[in-house]
């Protein structure tokens, strides 16, 4: 795993990071604004930007005597395509199984028919 993906998954481990990162993707806001919300201190909330900053998941502005903190789309962009190459692995594994047990189920029943009777199987007739 990429190690900027790896510090982006775990700076949003945290639950407060996590509710920051979200209240941003609302809109762009102050330390002020975001400590207004949450259950933490400003000096908190400025440690948690610290660790979402570093891990390229915000970035901030100065707007004035303040700093404006925001999504980083770019940051944002490099998890997303993580998220999508680790659903594409995951989806071709499940079609290969699913298209596995689809061969072996047509090999069993193929194995029924010429053991049979010489009558064509019945699938109605399934016991499973």
């Amino acid at each position: 795993m990429d190690t900027y993906i790896k510090n982006e998954l775990t700076a949003l481990g945290d639950p407060t990071r996590l509710a920051i990162f979200e209240l941003l993707t609302e809109h762009p806001r102050a330390v002020n604004e975001l400590a207004a919300g949450l259950p933490v201190s400003r000096p908190a909330v400025s440690q948690h930007l610290k660790v979402l900053k570093n891990a390229r998941l915000v970035k901030d502005r100065r707007a004035g005597t303040r700093r404006i903190y925001e999504v980083n789309p770019e940051g944002v962009a490099m998890l997303r395509d993580h998220f999508a190459r680790l659903w594409d692995r995951a989806l071709a594994s499940f079609k290969k199984a699913v298209e596995e047990e689809h061969e072996k189920e047509k090999e069993d029943d193929s194995r029924n028919s010429s053991h049979g009777s010489g009558k064509a199987h019945d699938p109605s007739k399934r016991t499973h």
